[in-house]
């Protein structure tokens, strides 16, 4: 887009002509705003943001159809080191650890590329699966393997790991947040499982392989409902027995979500069943090729332990019965309700011409958070909880919530202008 197309474009989003005379005033404010923008996004000091959030506001030219503008489409992204980088250090809670990429030579910061993460499994580091899975992706993909000890994904740390290591990947490199995979290998595979059902709304796929789930673990499947699964697990395996992926499976199945189970009969000379083989890498590559995340699904099912509360897409708990909570292990069962499996759980569906409605369980107070792709905002909105009206009225988009939200998610593809608290403690009293 040349200067002076981008002028009149931002012209008229801002209610003006696209006479000369009108065009070239704003110019100035127009780039200000954008800058300003930019760098609210990228700032890492809190007073800073705060700073740069107030000078954003009291721009006369900060609407939320403007601010939306420019959060999609200025990001620029600077030129990177491409090829293998093997020790790429990520600081997580003050302590230093390795992550290994691989960037296409062919990278080019213009165009959007689809980002495998790979967990390693117990003995291995991410290095060592870098060089077992640069040879087989294509040119469109970018990956990313974090090293972990031991492979203890199912740590909160490990999580942390992982999502830092999204957040950094896609801070320097141009990924499309629609095309991110997270998979792994065995103690890799149970990390894919957790980490990939907390956090489901990240990703447009997950393949688990030679892994499986703790029955007190199950009922996190839910989160997946819009989130395609491929499972590879050996029939032979003596380390994990097929059942776990049989099990999940089942489940998967009896909730009618979308996935591919795959079960080989092949033996390694030194892993035995315990094992990726290479003849069911094309299938893989082929459904990565064909998954594209839905960024905004018009139903959502959410299920949460009473440590997992961040944003699920455009829902959120904020407040729940005493429920489940895992400890920094997040396959601890030493908590009562962990063995009883009491989550909090919620489903939200939008419903016809703004209406929302949601069934919540252990659940006393969540938020919904909305956009003009969801909802009509010039029209008034209900929203039904358990059956009985929450709410009923307009909302009104904001810039603040609009700004907030995309520096929270990082997101280009969900930003929410309206943020509504519905309160089932008062529904009920």
């Amino acid at each position: 887009m040349t200067a002076w197309i981008r002028v009149i474009s931002l012209a008229v989003v801002l209610g003006g002509g696209i006479n000369s005379s009108v065009a070239e005033e704003p110019v100035a404010a127009v780039e200000s705003l954008t800058s300003l923008v930019v760098r609210y996004l990228a700032a890492h000091d809190s007073d800073e943001t705060d700073r740069l959030l107030r000078r954003i506001l009291l721009d006369q030219g900060a609407s939320v159809e403007t601010v939306s503008h420019i959060i999609r489409t200025e990001r620029v992204y600077q030129n990177q080191p491409v090829g293998s980088l093997p020790e790429e250090p990520i600081v997580i809670r003050g302590q230093q650890y390795p992550l290994s990429l691989f960037i296409p030579p062919t990278y080019q910061a213009s165009k959007a590329y689809a980002l495998v993460v790979c967990l390693h499994g117990f003995g291995f580091t991410g290095e060592e699966y870098l060089e077992r899975w640069r040879p087989r992706l294509g040119e469109d993909y970018l990956l990313a393997c974090p090293s972990y000890p031991s492979g203890a994904w199912f740590t909160r740390r490990a999580e942390e790991l992982v999502l830092e290591t999204i957040r950094q990947v896609a801070h320097r490199y141009h990924v499309d947040p629609d095309r991110v995979f997270l998979t792994g290998m065995s103690n890799g595979g149970i990390g894919t499982w957790l980490i990939g059902m907390h956090h489901a709304t990240l990703f447009a796929g997950l393949a688990p392989m030679a892994s499986g789930l703790d029955d007190v673990l199950m009922p996190f499947l839910a989160n997946l409902r819009n989130t395609p699964v491929y499972i590879i697990h050996g029939a032979k395996d003596q380390v994990m027995p097929v059942e776990l992926s049989r099990s999940i499976a089942r489940e998967l199945e009896r909730l009618g979500y979308p996935y591919v189970y795959r079960e080989h009969e092949r033996e390694h000379p030194m892993a035995g069943g315990h094992y990726f083989p290479r003849e069911e890498l094309p299938d893989l590559v082929d459904w990565f090729n064909r998954q594209r995340r839905d960024p905004l699904p018009t139903s959502l099912t959410v299920v949460r332990d009473g440590s997992h509360f961040q944003s699920f897409n455009w829902v959120r708990l904020d407040a729940t019965d005493q429920i489940a909570a895992f400890s920094e292990d997040l396959v601890d069962k030493r908590d009562e309700r962990i063995k009883r499996r009491v989550y909090a759980r919620l489903d939200a569906s939008i419903a016809g011409s703004n209406r929302i409605e949601v069934k919540a369980e252990h659940v006393q107070r969540y938020s919904l958070f909305l956009n003009e792709q969801l909802i009509d905002v010039s029209k008034p909105l209900t929203v039904v909880t358990n059956g009985r009206l929450s709410f009923e009225g307009t909302v009104t988009p904001s810039v603040e919530t609009l700004l907030r939200q995309a520096r929270l998610r990082q997101d280009p593809e969900r930003l929410f202008s309206v943020h509504l608290t519905i309160d089932i403690t008062k529904q009920a009293s």
